[in-house]
């Protein structure tokens, strides 16, 4: 059981969010508004939503973790995904904003004309599910110290309180409660954890001296797994449903770039405070068996009581953020993308009454409580997988890999290369799929770097290979391709003919 003040302070935390969820809810008028907070977040919000978002568990007690384990070069996950998102925000991230879809697949279905590259809404549930499911479980752990409840409870109640504010307000009450998670953060990294550990280390000099040289080496990790973290999280980056739905929230594309890599740029020096003060832990903190443990032995052996309590809230936000971004857009992907497929699969005719002619989601009202009740039922789903499961980092990494392997040749090839096809993107993500899976099983090792290698060299080659031994994308798809990304309306077109 935890100390009783950081026990207050939890709670405060945990009730104020549910109280901006019900504040999201007055901002929330249709569907455009739950999804993608109508399209309408400045640089402040859109910067802080950015970064909360994607400093999740992984970033904030996994990157004090790996820093406890090798040094300063313990900072190169989080530093991946800020170059990820830098290069979202400068090269696609304008673009993407102009588009005016909800889904990635919504993307592919416009720049190629292909119906069928729908199915990627499935391979992007099952990676945003993963993503939510495995921050339940990491905040839940907070919990069980805490509050002293077994893991089910634990469970539970976080899963509760983030589905509950995810589905009062949707996209604005997550943006909302995204601003006080990056605050805490923001307070709990640099303006608590990281001097008072420094402090306890004395300074880098002590830090040398009890530690040695090679903390400060930034290779100690491995340049293989240097280079893989770049190729999963920050090509992850590019291409994930829930990063992409916050670009959608922008209210122009200069709030996508600018702010996007504002965030980016945050997230370079949250990496590296998080290594420095899991190395500076390392002199004092001598026997921490599980790494990803440090951060919360920090803030009980050496934190006065009320600080640990913030510090420990900034972990819990750090991973809800991730928990209710992924949930969102788990549910946006599955209304939009599967369910129509789905239809079609079983021969039934794909409703239409929420979709205009080039299958946009419309922005009526009257979606909001169908775009509610999805976000209701994959919470639940959520909560139940996070209590089945002990350890879903191997379910994570192969949706990760097949996030990558598989989709990210299409995604991005659409954006790059006119000559790519609707035929090769479908051979692409599909060839690319089951190299990643194969790959996988003939390895024997899911967390093996090789089935993301193959899995993206498979799906580049069979892209440029089919693309260009089939016709050409129809001329009328790429004028309205073009027309999106330029920004040009239906009356601009009319004007100019």
């Amino acid at each position: 059981m935890g100390k009783p003040l950081d026990i207050v302070i939890i709670v405060v935390y945990l009730a104020a969010m549910l109280a901006f969820g019900f504040w999201g809810k007055t901002r929330t008028k249709n569907s455009a508004d739950f999804l993608v907070a109508g399209r309408r977040l400045g640089p402040t919000l859109y910067t802080g939503t950015m970064a909360a978002v994607v400093l999740g568990g992984a970033s904030t007690v996994g990157g004090v973790g790996l820093g406890y384990t090798y040094g300063i070069s313990g900072m190169w996950l989080v530093v991946a995904i800020a170059v990820g998102l830098l290069a979202l925000s400068l090269f696609f991230a304008g673009r993407i904003q102009r588009l005016r879809v909800y889904t990635v697949a919504q993307m592919l279905r416009l720049r190629y004309g292909v119906d069928a590259t729908s199915a990627s809404g499935i391979v992007m549930v099952a990676y945003t599910l993963m993503l939510s499911v495995t921050s339940t479980i990491a905040y839940a752990t907070v919990f069980n110290v805490l509050f002293g409840t077994n893991r089910t409870v634990s469970v539970i109640i976080g899963g509760a309180i983030v589905m509950l504010y995810s589905s009062i307000g949707g996209m604005w009450s997550i943006t909302l409660t995204d601003l006080v998670q990056f605050i805490l953060k923001t307070i709990g990294i640099f303006a608590l954890l990281l001097p008072f550990t420094l402090s306890k280390a004395g300074g880098f000099a002590g830090i040398r001296e009890r530690a040695g040289d090679t903390v400060f080496d930034l290779g100690a990790i491995g340049m293989p797994t240097i280079i893989t973290f770049f190729v999963v999280y920050s090509f992850g980056m590019l291409i994930g449903q829930d990063i992409w739905q916050r670009v959608f929230t922008a209210r122009s594309p200069g709030v996508a770039r600018w702010g996007g890599t504002t965030a980016a740029l945050y997230c370079v020096l949250y990496g590296v405070a998080g290594a420095v003060i899991g190395m500076a832990a390392s002199t004092f903190l001598p026997d921490v068996e599980v790494s990803d443990d440090v951060y919360a032995q920090i803030a009980e052996t050496i934190l006065p009581v009320g600080i640990s309590g913030l510090v420990l809230a900034a972990a819990v936000a750090a991973m809800m953020s991730t928990a209710s971004g992924a949930l969102i857009a788990t549910a946006t992907v599955a209304r939009t993308d599967v369910k129509p497929l789905l239809q079609r699969m079983f021969g039934r005719p794909a409703a239409t009454g929420n979709a205009d002619a080039r299958g946009q989601r419309r922005d009526g009202g009257d979606d909001v409580h169908s775009d509610r009740m999805y976000v209701v039922v994959l919470g639940i789903a959520v909560i139940v997988i996070a209590a089945l499961l002990n350890d879903v980092v191997a379910a994570l990494t192969i949706a990760y890999d097949i996030l990558v392997g598989g989709l990210l040749v299409a995604i991005l090839g659409g954006f790059l290369w006119k000559r790519a096809t609707g035929t090769g993107a479908l051979w692409s993500m599909g060839v690319g799929t089951v190299v990643t899976l194969g790959t996988m099983a003939v390895v024997g090792d899911v967390l093996a770097n090789e089935p993301i290698y193959y899995g993206l060299g498979a799906s580049l080659l069979v892209y440029i290979v089919v693309s260009l031994l089939t016709a050409r994308t129809a001329p009328e798809v790429l004028r309205e391709w073009d027309d999106r990304l330029a920004g040009r309306t239906d009356a601009d077109r009319v004007e100019q003919r």
